[in-house]
């Protein structure tokens, strides 16, 4: 005699309701979930960025007509300030489109210095804002305070350095040595250049920091909140503008006119930091941005 099929149990032929599912969905959160399914790193990113447990902080000022920009002493060549040339606007020009043309230089706002801007960095072959390696644009950063203590011509001193070290830890290799002064309050108003008779008074590095930033600590680079990473009266140093020299001359970067340093903590944020892909271009307008865990 024929043995019948073994019918299935009853309990794997049922149909689960709409309803019974949507009950069942509702006990696990979307983190639950996300604890149980196995992530990679760039969607454990794009979670964090959406649920706000990282944020990202724009450390960029907006460029406009009144960006203020670094004055040369004569006899120097000067650069352009902004200015935007409207192409047109939703009429006669263009009926459906609105664009313009900016005009100015490199180093204008907030920005981007590549080691091809100064004399020291000349010859490195990567030194130029095309070729220098993408994975360079994105970097941990260190934020020094020394705001309590700024006055119009303060230079950081290694020692300033160190008492931060002690503090929170040695400087990483790679990482951003960000100089915050709280200057950046000062900007789109003629108290930003502070210039007078002898040239601009803004705080910048003393020239023992160059050297120890670029040589001790191998950073990628150094930002600050002034027009630029030296101070305004570093041309008249012995050592003329050595934050340039010795950091461009080691194939470190750049950044000046940075904002919101103050809504960093001291260590843990990530900067990105490209500038405009330009042949064989000394720096550029930059939209730097952070990201910090909340």
């Amino acid at each position: 005699m024929r043995a019948m099929p073994r019918q299935a149990p009853a309990r794997c032929l049922q149909l689960r309701s709409h309803d019974d599912l949507k009950a069942d969905s509702s006990k696990f959160s979307t983190i639950e979930l996300q604890r149980r399914i196995p992530m990679s790193l760039l969607n454990q990113l794009a979670t964090a960025l959406s649920t706000g447990s990282v944020k990202i902080i724009d450390l960029t000022h907006t460029l406009e007509e009144r960006t203020p920009i670094i004055p040369l002493p004569a006899p120097n060549a000067q650069q352009l300030p902004f200015r935007l040339e409207e192409i047109s606007r939703f009429d006669e020009r263009g009926p459906d489109w609105y664009w313009n043309n900016i005009h100015c230089g490199e180093h204008t706002g907030t920005h981007f210095d590549a080691p091809a801007h100064w004399i020291s960095g000349r010859h490195y072959e990567d030194g130029s804002t095309d070729k220098i390696p993408v994975k360079r644009f994105i970097a941990p950063a260190c934020v020094i305070d020394v705001s309590d203590r700024v006055h119009e011509d303060y230079l950081t001193t290694v020692e300033d350095i160190e008492r931060w070290e002690a503090e929170h830890g040695r400087i990483p290799a790679g990482s951003w040595a960000l100089i915050r002064t709280g200057w950046s309050s000062r900007n789109y108003s003629d108290q930003f250049l502070n210039v007078r008779e002898d040239g601009g008074h803004w705080p910048g590095n003393h020239p023992d920091v160059a050297k120890f930033l670029a040589r001790e600590r191998d950073v990628i680079g150094v930002g600050t909140e002034p027009v630029g990473t030296d101070s305004g009266q570093a041309s008249t140093f012995a050592e003329p503008l050595p934050c340039h020299y010795y950091m461009h001359g080691s194939n470190k970067f750049g950044l000046s006119s940075l904002a919101n340093l103050h809504l960093l903590p001291p260590t843990g944020a990530l900067l990105i930091t490209p500038p405009l892909k330009i042949k064989n271009g000394s720096g550029s307008p930059c939209r730097v941005l952070a990201l910090v865990e909340c």
